[in-house]
């Protein structure tokens, strides 16, 4: 016998809504919602539902609720902390190792280079060119390394022209940042990475889809296999909500 579905909580169904509304009037971020009055009509609320479906889409980074004159729900553009959140929760609770991220980026990755390749625009590979530039003329600062790294990956992963794509990578670079769970990466490790981006970047600029797949996958296992020998511990350990 089937379990039954537990009903959706009113000011989750109210939330539903609400962003209905927002998407069908076509507000665009930093658009303020209706009056609290408005909406207590419009829903057949009382005060406290509103309240609490509000809450709810502003920890999904769909609103930001602002005090005082003038304030009140403010539309917002989502991003993926709430899904990074989420899904690292969801792994913790499964008790699973930092090694799963790198197996999906392994399997992931490589497809969407695939996509990228024939649908990345100009624009977008100027702007990959140009983290890769800064890559290599900063191969002494390890912040900026770590931020054309992350930029490298996450304009491969939006420019596939899957929405989910961008989202699931900048999800799982978010979750193996190096600098949270010990990685190090010394000058002779930045210099292999920022090698592995200029051939990828080459296959991408070439729209050659085999070879930035191949690229793409080269460089996740070098990745995987340098954290293996130096930081086996860091891909053995739990995955853990930090702050």
């Amino acid at each position: 016998m089937e379990a039954s579905l537990r009903p959706q909580k009113t000011a989750v169904l109210v939330a539903q809504r609400i962003v209905a509304d927002i998407q069908r009037r076509g507000n665009k971020v930093g658009d303020h919602l209706p009056p609290e009055r408005v909406m207590l009509e419009e829903y057949n609320i009382g005060r406290g539902t509103l309240r609490e479906s509000l809450r709810f889409l502003e920890l999904q980074g769909i609103i930001v609720l602002k005090p005082g004159p003038g304030g009140g729900p403010i539309v917002q553009q989502p991003d993926g902390s709430g899904l990074a959140t989420a899904l690292t929760l969801l792994l913790q609770f499964e008790n699973a190792p930092y090694r799963t991220i790198t197996e999906a980026r392994t399997a992931l990755e490589p497809m969407i280079a695939r996509l990228a390749a024939t649908r990345m625009g100009d624009e977008q590979l100027a702007d990959l060119k140009y983290s890769v530039d800064q890559m290599q003329e900063s191969l002494n600062d390890e912040d900026v390394f770590l931020e054309m790294n992350q930029r490298f990956h996450d304009l491969i992963a939006h420019s596939s022209g899957n929405a989910l794509f961008g989202h699931l990578i900048d999800t799982l670079l978010h979750m193996l940042d190096g600098t949270a769970i010990g990685v190090d990466y010394p000058p002779h490790r930045r210099k292999a990475v920022h090698k592995a981006h200029a051939a990828i970047y080459e296959a991408l600029a070439a729209r050659d889809s085999e070879a930035a797949a191949d690229a793409m996958h080269q460089h996740i296992l070098e990745y995987a296999n340098y954290v293996q020998r130096k930081f086996p511990e860091v891909l053995n350990a739990p995955i853990s909500w930090t702050l």
